[in-house]
């Protein structure tokens, strides 16, 4: 069992790449990071919290998730470095293509892509794409990408309008695995089953109860099982037993949004865990 950690990285928490250092030192798999572009004053769509309530305010204080994770991949050696997770449909695919290529192509390989929806209307709509369409759009984005990590002449027929063949380069020094986070259901697992490596079910709830869907998902569409990660998760031994158990290789532990004194005494209680799980 591997275990990582996720942190909202702002310009008020501990310092990125002094959480990597820490991390790796204490035996930790990876690092992962979210994204916000910016949050509207406005506040028309409730914070999804389990409490509901006024939303934290490290939401509108995230830092660009791909510039953190190169300074956190520069401080590190063998951490995995990754989005938990980077708003597909609202960013430009061929400049994040390129982002995440040359972020992989300098760390050795460490790179994970993390995707996901988003959940916040005026957000996404200030980005110019309409609410209901942001799962396919953020489809095409992704696999438009896969094609740039992996072609060298690359088309975009039926995924980006207007653009002409391209070459882009660094590739990656591997293909960053994708995960497609959020709540199970058909559409979602559709799309892991479709581009994905796995799914990050955001909170880790629930897990057992949807394997047998995500398994079908993948049999209908003519691949292996999905890997499965849980994201964001406040571990135990005993969670971390259950997980294993069905086959979960990696979980993802979550960390307060704070300075370094108030962040570091968790990550030593989740580094007990490693050496108990070991």
């Amino acid at each position: 069992m591997r275990l990582g950690v996720t942190m909202f990285a702002t310009d008020l928490a501990m310092p990125i790449h002094e959480l990597a250092g820490a991390a790796e030192e204490r035996g930790f798999s990876s690092l992962y990071v979210p994204e916000h572009t910016h949050i509207p004053v406005s506040r028309r769509t409730p914070y999804p919290g389990a409490a509901g309530g006024e939303l934290p305010e490290e939401y509108r204080r995230t830092l660009d998730p791909l510039v953190a994770l190169s300074f956190a991949a520069a401080a590190t050696r063998t951490l995995e470095v990754g989005t938990g997770i980077l708003l597909a449909a609202q960013r430009d695919p061929i400049v994040t293509a390129k982002a995440i290529a040359s972020l992989d192509h300098l760390s050795g390989g460490r790179v994970t892509v993390g995707v996901g929806f988003g959940w916040n209307v005026e957000e996404i709509e200030n980005h110019g794409v309409p609410y209901a369409g942001r799962r396919d759009l953020a489809r095409r984005h992704v696999l438009a990408m896969q094609a740039l990590w992996r072609d060298e002449r690359v088309s975009f027929d039926g995924l980006l309008d207007g653009v002409e063949p391209a070459w882009s380069w660094p590739k990656p020094h591997r293909r960053p695995p994708v995960y497609v986070g959020g709540a199970a259901g058909p559409k979602l697992f559709a799309h892991v089953a479709e581009y994905a490596d796995g799914w990050m079910p955001i909170g880790g709830k629930g897990v057992k109860a949807a394997l047998p869907a995500l398994r079908e998902a993948c049999e209908r569409a003519g691949r292996p099982p999905a890997r499965v990660i849980p994201f964001g998760t406040l571990p135990t031994a005993e969670k971390l037993d259950h997980y294993a158990g069905l086959g979960v290789e990696e979980v993802v532990a979550a960390l307060p949004s704070g300075p370094a004194d108030k962040v570091l005494p968790i990550l030593d209680h989740y580094a007990q865990l490693i050496e108990k799980t070991a």
